[in-house]
Formats: structure tokens, C-alpha cells, sequence
């Protein structure tokens, strides 16, 4: 099952094979931030801001979440090049 970012229980991104993918979509995106955490870890965690979620969701009519990938992956190469 692909996973998606959600906001109030809307989807708010397109869908992609794994969870990680879309951590990596919201890292990319300025939406994750780390908080201390209690005394049980050692070092701050990883946190989706506000009202964020990353979810489990059905490919939608013509949403193809390895083509996302794919194409987020293609952007990210480019926007590296283009910076460089």
C-alpha cells in the first residue's frame, strides 16, 4: 500500500511506495523538525511540524507512487546540479 502526506485528514501529496519516501518528501519540504526527547532516547527525534501525518493511502485514478518517486528523485538530481 503506497503512503501520502495528510493534513487534517486531507491528502496534501502525491502517493509513493514506502513511508520513507514521503519522510523524505517532508525533510525535502521544510516539514520535519526534531524535539528533545525524554530521558528513555539519547538525542532529539524526528517529528512531522503541526498537524502533519504521513498515512497509508490507495493510489488514486492515474497516481502511479513508483512514477512519483521517480520523478522527485529526477527533480532532486536536478535541483542538485542546478545548485551546484
Amino acid at each position: 500500500m503506497p503512503y501520502a502526506l495528510f493534513c487534517n485528514d486531507d491528502q496534501i501529496s502525491k502517493s509513493y511506495p514506502t513511508e520513507a519516501d514521503v519522510w523524505m518528501l517532508a525533510q525535502k519540504s521544510g516539514l520535519v523538525v526534531d524535539v528533545v526527547t525524554d530521558e528513555d532516547r539519547a538525542g532529539p527525534r524526528r517529528v512531522l511540524d503541526n498537524d502533519y501525518e504521513i498515512k497509508p493511502c490507495p493510489a488514486g485514478p492515474g497516481d502511479d507512487p513508483a512514477r512519483n518517486k521517480a520523478d522527485a528523485e529526477r527533480q532532486s538530481r536536478h535541483e542538485l546540479e542546478f545548485n551546484s
